[in-house]
């Protein structure tokens, strides 16, 4: 055998279906779409169409809603922190923060801050800020000789309401 002559085996490469080419290629004309309609034609949008009666997913009744206004937490459990001051990933000297949680890789996401929960247990003296914590972490923190502060995360959305707010006070222009 020769490098010319290599070859993929029969049937292991599969050429496209050219369709609407001649009669002799046996999709020629409607190219196997059938009669004329509007699964014939091009830019065909028919999905949930049930030919004029209600379709289905506006039969079915709405349940709940997006909440606009809930903040988004990355929650972070007592249990997690210990784990990784155990493993030597986190220090627990200094104060930690979103950031500090962040590049340890236990606050994932949460644009409004830090959750802490009480999952698990802690043994490290360690001083957090957050956004938020539950009354058991809080406990569990200040039983293993940490502290606990509470801050308020203002989001750029937040900003922008305050702004709005700001703006339109309401009062009438004096002239």
């Amino acid at each position: 055998m020769k490098l010319n002559e290599l070859r993929d085996n029969k049937g292991a490469r599969k050429a496209r279906v050219r369709v609407g080419r001649g009669i002799g290629s046996g999709l020629g004309k409607t190219a196997g779409r059938g009669q004329k309609g509007a699964k014939a034609r091009s830019g065909v949008s028919i999905a949930g169409f049930e030919g004029g009666q209600m379709p289905l997913h506006m039969r079915i009744p709405k349940r709940g809603f997006n909440n606009v206004f809930a903040k988004d937490y990355a929650e972070v459990n007592v249990g997690a922190i210990q784990k990784l001051v155990d493993a030597g990933k986190l220090k627990a000297d200094g104060t930690l923060d979103h950031a500090a949680l962040k590049a340890a890789g236990l606050a994932r996401g949460g644009k409004d801050g830090v959750r802490l929960l009480g999952k698990g247990t802690l043994s490290a003296k360690v001083s957090l800020r957050v956004a938020g914590a539950s009354a058991g972490a809080r406990k569990a923190v200040e039983d293993a000789g940490g502290t606990v502060e509470v801050i308020e995360v203002v989001s750029a959305a937040d900003k922008a309401k305050a702004k709005h707010r700001k703006g339109t006070s309401g009062k009438k222009a004096e002239a």
